[in-house]
């Protein structure tokens, strides 16, 4: 019995990830978006907004979704807060990745979109890693663009994750993706056509 390869897909923030994804999706991948399925589980009945409710009150929207500023403002800067939240919401997280893979089962490959990748350790789950990576001039620009965002709450969210050099070391591959639209495309066309012109891997 086979089973998809599965290509982790990782890189610190304003890095094109999402747009990578998408690049993905484009040449028929199935993409698996971490951060979509944790937006489901903070829904208004999603599996995690009522353990974070009532592990961070005030935290709840009056519809019973998560009310993500007022959870970032609660866990930013509190690093036992946020491990406490990480510990509720990365198990669920997990689970929902684990059904994607039970959906595709037939697939060639499958790209799990993992912005925490190894800071959770979920490269354990993957058979490579793609990293996507820019310089720090090029991040901070696209990062600042964003509405909302400014330099405290970029710097915050930086610090959380592994530096952008010990992720490209770890890396099976890495796109850089300030070479502009045809290079990333061109790049992820070769991925696709490396990992799925052998054979799949046993199913575990």
């Amino acid at each position: 019995m086979t089973r998809p390869v599965i290509l982790g897909l990782t890189g610190s923030i304003g890095m094109g990830k999402s747009a990578t994804a998408a690049m993905f999706a484009r040449h028929g991948v199935p993409v698996h978006d971490a951060d979509a399925a944790v937006h489901a589980l903070y829904g208004a009945g999603g599996a995690a907004a009522a353990v974070i409710g009532a592990a961070f009150p005030g935290t709840l929207d009056p519809d019973g979704a998560v009310d993500r500023t007022r959870l970032r403002e609660t866990v930013i800067g509190a690093p036992e807060r946020l491990a406490a939240l990480e510990a509720l919401v990365h198990p669920l997280a997990q689970a929902a990745a684990r059904d994607f893979l039970a959906r595709q089962a037939g697939a060639p490959l499958v790209l799990l979109d993992i912005p925490l990748l190894f800071e959770t350790g979920a490269e354990a789950r993957c058979d490579r890693v793609l990293v996507v990576t820019a310089p720090p001039e090029v991040q901070r620009a696209r990062v600042l663009a964003r509405p909302g965002m400014d330099a405290a709450t970029f710097e915050a969210i930086r610090a959380k994750q592994l530096p952008d050099a010990e992720k490209r070391a770890r890396a099976d591959f890495v796109l850089d993706t300030s070479l502009g639209f045809a290079h990333a495309e061109a790049e992820v066309a070769a991925i696709i056509r490396q990992l799925t012109a052998g054979p799949m891997p046993a199913a575990p």
